[in-house]
């Protein structure tokens, strides 16, 4: 399942250990189909996650941790030796799907988890959930979006149709505009709980900080439109068009749309909670610097 943004703290998945997965994530979906309508069980979310590849995505905002020192304008050293075992305590992995599962055992519908762990445990499913758990992960990161920013030139001078397909995908996954206000939220509330803890000296005020990050959204939105095109060549590079048409029509989907909604909303919730703990427990890390 494509999410944004990041990569997952624990080693990539090899084939045995997706197929291994898969298993036990299908035996909880058999259950499902043979059972009443009602709110999905906790083992149900969990195996709904693996099935998707939500898991992956939710593990991977453990890499965006390396993030926050360079909004305080700093660098993790800055913050000695302790940094490293900080955040991997507040980005563990097994955390952040816990409260993931917390969320959606109160929020996914039976119908919506049964709707979108069918696809994905398809050979198409399947198939994409590899390609897209391999993507987020951040080693070669650089080269792997100049090979993708070098497809995207090249489908544009070719009038490749994997372009436009490209461009429905991320809107029916949530589009530039709701990752770019996400993105915002979590940088705005990490630098108000960096300010309350003490680690930032703010020049200004919550209203003055937002309004500094909307003068700075079209820059972003023109950033991430070129990084998702990139990300997007790169991950699908082995799927035919018509897989892909299948794909975008899937995602398209009323039901799937509502999936995605809650998922987005559960990922940047957990982001944006992640980065506040983290700024609480940064106080006394560093000096007070000036923002």
């Amino acid at each position: 399942m494509t999410m944004t943004p990041t990569a997952p703290a624990r080693p990539a998945k090899t084939r045995p250990a997706i197929v291994e997965g898969i298993c036990v994530a299908l035996f909880w979906l058999s259950s499902l189909l043979a059972a009443p309508s009602y709110a999905a069980e906790r083992s149900q979310v969990s195996a709904f996650l693996e099935v998707t590849g939500f898991d992956v995505a939710i593990a991977s905002i453990a890499q965006s941790a390396g993030d926050a020192p360079g909004m305080l304008g700093a660098e993790a050293s800055d913050f000695g030796l302790a940094w490293e075992r900080l955040a991997s305590d507040v980005f563990d992995p097994e955390k952040m799907q816990d409260m993931a599962v917390d969320i959606l055992e109160q929020t996914l519908s039976r119908d919506a988890l049964l709707h979108a762990a069918e696809f994905y445990a398809s050979d198409l499913g399947q198939r994409l959930v590899e390609a897209e758990n391999i993507s987020h992960q951040r080693e070669e990161g650089e080269s792997r979006r100049e090979i993708g920013e070098d497809m995207v030139a090249e489908m544009q001078a070719t009038g490749d149709p994997r372009i436009s397909l490209f461009h429905r995908m991320n809107t029916a996954i949530g589009g530039t505009d709701s990752a770019l206000r996400a993105v915002q939220e979590i940088q705005f509330r990490f630098l108000m709980a960096a300010s309350a803890a003490g680690l930032v000296e703010m020049q200004f005020d919550a209203d003055g900080l937002r309004a500094m990050m909307k003068a700075q959204e079209d820059e972003m939105r023109r950033a991430m439109n070129a990084s998702n095109l990139a990300h997007s060549a790169y991950t699908y590079r082995d799927f035919s068009v018509d897989e892909l048409r299948d794909y975008v029509a899937a995602l398209e989907d009323p039901v799937m749309q509502e999936v995605y909604a809650l998922l987005n909303a559960v990922q940047y919730e957990i982001q944006a909670n992640r980065f506040e703990e983290l700024a609480h427990r940064m106080r006394g890390l560093q000096p007070v610097q000036e923002l």
